[in-house]
């Protein structure tokens, strides 16, 4: 026996609306959610607008490979550290939680993570 993990367990009948997906993070570009399965928090999506960053296929390609060598050693919030880009990253939740360039940043701290990943 199959079992469908699409529906939601509730009442019967009841209807539970979807989380909207975020925006997409380049002009024209598709949607995180619909590119690999990553997400963006909207603080995230603020950062990447106000700082211009690029996250082209390419980048969201190595991005979501490094988010899963994350997960697979267990890690649960980390950085990535994409060229000049760091990224960090709810692995559990596959959800970005800001973005910043390297050379951006008061101070250069990141707090509450449990890997970093050089992707």
């Amino acid at each position: 026996m199959a079992i469908d993990r699409t529906t939601p367990i509730g009442p019967a009948g009841a209807s539970y609306p979807r989380p909207a997906l975020p925006p997409s993070t380049a002009a024209g570009g598709p949607a995180f959610g619909d590119v690999l399965g990553l997400q963006l928090s909207r603080h995230a999506q603020k950062r990447i607008d106000r700082r211009d960053i690029d996250l082209d296929p390419a980048r969201l390609t190595r991005l979501n490979s490094a988010i899963s060598r994350a997960a697979e050693k267990g890690s649960r919030n980390s950085v990535v550290m994409l060229d000049d880009l760091a990224v960090v990253v709810d692995v559990r939740e596959r959800t970005v939680i800001t973005a910043m360039n390297a050379q951006e940043g008061k101070e250069k701290v990141f707090t509450n993570i449990d890997s970093v990943v050089i992707a």
